[in-house]
């Protein structure tokens, strides 16, 4: 007889009721034989009959609370605890073991009415045996069957509460897990984009710099000059070492930008961005032009919190994101027919994917000389643009 649970409570528990219908079996048979009535044998067999039932079912792994074979192995008690009735008096007390076995295995609606009828049964069978009527026939079953069933739904409600708690815990450490992952996914993307622009901002640009005073240089020495040479071969150093530069720049790149271009990463962002009744587009505007990882860091990130408050917070049927090259800069705007909001009583550290809302746009912004604009009102939609002058090599390509 498996218990629900596997703890040390329950195994107790289990082995207590063990002892208490062994005990009350042995009682039986002990004033039986100490009588020495003409049914003491049919008394012993009929006992041990059930003490070999009860430990088979015990024993036996098919008897499980709820399965047919523990409803048949508990009604196979019950008659020959009947039985036991007929013949003593004593069997009245076996009963009390019996209503937790009715509890345990059958299901509440039928164990209640099992235990009404072994409760009558006892009740009966003093009466009968004794010729009597007296209080104590009465009020021994009722009360041993009122703290029996009191002790399990007790028992049952604590077991529910701490099956709660116990996958309260389990979903508290997976979801502290998780968010310990997130963590140091975030952190390791920040990391990443931090390298990225201080090698943009620091590295690179002091080796284009050279190059650009080398190549100057250079022209401005006669070909056949010694030095000549040895200004070719150090602009050429400069030229690897930047190419090489850049390259470490690319291998920095956030995954959304690893496999291909920008205005790829937005028009991903916009595809997999799911919200009721939300449609999202996007558009390129211009003759597009490569631009440096931290400026397309700054621009994709920027999309993303823009399209999460959207998604979260505007109640948007439509949303659109525009990337525009210009002769001297870039732009990003993304504009939604939502319910808008005051830009003046924002929440100064409302998160969005990838930031802390506006606070974290306009940083980035001016991190790299550009600027965030917001304008919105409540009931007109928002539209927020970002603005980056472009480095003169691009811009220079780009007129």
């Amino acid at each position: 007889m498996d218990s629900r649970s596997h703890t040390h409570v329950t195994a107790a528990l289990r082995l207590c009721l063990h002892a208490l219908l062994t005990g009350l079996l042995a009682l039986v048979v002990v004033r039986t034989v100490g009588e020495d009535t003409p049914r003491t044998a049919a008394v012993v067999a009929v006992a041990v009959l059930m003490a070999a039932l009860y430990a088979a079912g015990a024993l036996v792994s098919s008897v499980q609370p709820g399965n047919r074979a523990g409803a048949v192995w508990l009604g196979g008690l019950w008659v020959l605890w009947a039985a036991l009735l007929v013949l003593s008096p004593e069997a009245l007390w076996v009963a009390f073991p019996l209503y937790f076995l009715q509890l345990h295995f059958l299901p509440m609606r039928w164990a209640l009415p099992a235990v009404v009828v072994t409760a009558a049964a006892a009740i009966t069978s003093f009466v009968v045996h004794r010729q009597e009527i007296a209080p104590g026939a009465f009020i021994g079953p009722l009360i041993g069957a009122a703290v029996a069933v009191a002790t399990v739904l007790g028992y049952d409600t604590l077991f529910r509460e701490s099956e709660r708690r116990r996958e309260l815990i389990v979903e508290l450490v997976a979801t502290r897990a998780d968010l310990a992952e997130a963590e140091r996914t975030a952190g390791t993307l920040a990391e990443r984009e931090r390298l990225a622009r201080e090698i943009h901002d620091t590295l690179a640009q002091g080796l284009s710099s050279i190059q650009l005073l080398l190549r100057a240089a250079e022209r401005s020495l006669p070909e056949d000059a010694p030095a000549a040479g040895h200004v070719r071969a150090a602009r050429e150093a400069a030229q690897a070492n930047l190419a090489e530069a850049r390259s470490f720049v690319r291998a920095l790149t956030p995954p959304d930008l690893e496999h291909g271009s920008l205005a790829a990463a937005l028009e991903r962002l916009c595809a997999r961005t799911s919200a009721p009744d939300l449609t999202v587009r996007f558009a390129v505007s211009g003759t597009p032009v490569e631009l440096p990882t931290p400026y397309e860091v700054a621009l994709l990130r920027t999309a993303q919190s823009a399209l999460a408050n959207t998604v979260r917070h505007a109640r948007a049927g439509r949303a659109e994101i525009t990337l525009s090259f210009m002769d001297t800069s870039v732009a990003l705007d993304v504009v939604d027919d939502g319910q808008g909001f005051d830009p003046s009583e924002a929440p100064v550290h409302e998160r969005g994917d990838g930031g802390f809302g506006l606070p974290a746009m306009r940083a980035r912004a001016g991190s790299l000389g550009g600027a965030l604009s917001v304008e919105s009102a409540p009931g007109q939609g928002t539209a927020v643009a970002l603005t980056l002058p472009l480095p003169v090599a691009e811009a220079e390509r780009a007129a």
